[in-house]
């Protein structure tokens, strides 16, 4: 068992790819020192496979709720009822993945401002913590999170690929930056960025099965590799990767509750 305590922040466990294999995933994560792992909601479709994942490792995977910005198609209006009915029956860790994606399709960007600000809204009215996905829209998602929550909203920005002064806009809404294996891509810039910002405003995920580290760069991503995240990011900073993993879970656990 390893001595590093890790949370992943950001983890797609429910994914068909890991199910016939789901216990032993599970227990190469503990293995390699895994407190917990946090679970984003894409769809109506990734609802059910997320709680029989929390029903089946309890105080382990924990579920958020909330539309993939991907994921908002026609059936937009139909696929935010069914956010709104859930947050009004239980408790989630965050509401999220939320926010927006510019980089394949715009046919629906309307629609994703909107659902976006709407689920901006409910992490006020339930008062959640969101996460937030912002490929090629960034400073878009900044300005609605000020907009909308006008200093009130916290949460993270999953799989961070801005600039050191979107970062800063972050960290300075109390908000944190979601890395993940992309930090040890060369030329991705994570390891600059983060001699600047330090790890007082940083999460660890994976986004598994997606973005698998270096050395697993191309394969299936999985909880355990946060172990070679931690690793690049001790490196970067020259620390301990017992610092790392220190600094890190705290961070998630009061973001998280």
């Amino acid at each position: 068992m390893s001595k590093i305590q890790l949370v992943d922040s950001h983890c797609h466990l429910y994914d068909e790819e890991f199910k016939p294999e789901i216990q032993e995933v599970v227990a190469r994560a503990k293995q390699a020192g895994v407190q917990a792992i946090y679970l984003p909601n894409i769809d109506k479709t990734s609802i059910d496979p997320m709680l029989e994942l929390e029903k089946d490792f309890p105080e382990f995977c924990y579920p958020m709720m909330g539309i993939h910005p991907c994921y908002v198609k026609e059936d937009w209006q139909d696929q935010l009822e069914i956010v709104r009915d859930w947050l009004a029956i239980r408790k989630f860790a965050a509401i999220g993945e939320i926010g927006l994606d510019f980089h394949w399709d715009l046919t629906f960007k309307t629609q994703q401002e909107q659902v976006f600000a709407q689920q901006l809204k409910w992490a006020l009215t339930y008062d959640l913590p969101v996460s937030i996905h912002s490929r090629k829209a960034t400073q878009q998602c900044i300005e609605m999170v000020k907009q909308i929550g006008n200093g009130k909203i916290r949460g993270v920005f999953h799989c961070f690929g801005g600039n050191s002064k979107q970062a800063k806009q972050i960290i300075d809404m109390n908000m944190y930056l979601g890395i993940g294996g992309v930090v040890t891509f060369k030329k991705s810039g994570l390891d600059l960025l983060l001699k600047e910002t330090g790890l007082a405003r940083v999460v660890l995920e994976t986004d598994a099965p997606y973005l698998a580290p270096v050395p697993f760069r191309g394969k299936r991503n999985e909880p355990a590799y946060l172990l070679p995240i931690a690793e690049k990011i001790a490196e970067v900073l020259c620390i301990s990767m017992e610092e790392v993993g220190f600094s890190t879970t705290r961070n998630a656990y009061d973001l998280f509750g």
